[in-house]
């Protein structure tokens, strides 16, 4: 199954998404629910995931096991911050400042 089938297939089963993310002594984090690694280093990983991009930033980051199959990936290194950033379809529909100025 190619990347571009599981989106579309997560798509229209994004109301049952369950996605886990366990950070074990800010060293080892397992996340489930990847659909690609988009970019990595030693300091910052960027993760597509079925809930947003998620940005994983730290020092002597490395990724230990990525299994696009079973949607998991493991990342161990000093770990400081995740975030999730909103998807792009929800950015392009939202109705924020910006948006309403330059209309």
């Amino acid at each position: 199954m190619t990347i571009d089938e599981r989106k579309n297939n997560n798509i229209s089963q994004n109301t049952n998404v369950i996605q886990n993310i366990v950070l074990e002594n800010r060293e080892k984090l397992s996340i489930s629910g990847v659909l690609d690694v988009l970019s990595f280093d030693d300091q910052i990983v960027i993760l597509e995931t079925e809930l947003g991009l998620l940005t994983v930033k730290g020092e002597n980051l490395r990724i230990n096991k990525l299994s696009l199959d079973t949607t998991e990936v493991i990342i161990d290194g000093e770990i400081y911050n995740l975030g999730y950033s909103e998807k792009e379809s929800e950015r392009k529909n939202s109705s924020g400042f910006l948006n309403k100025l330059f209309r």
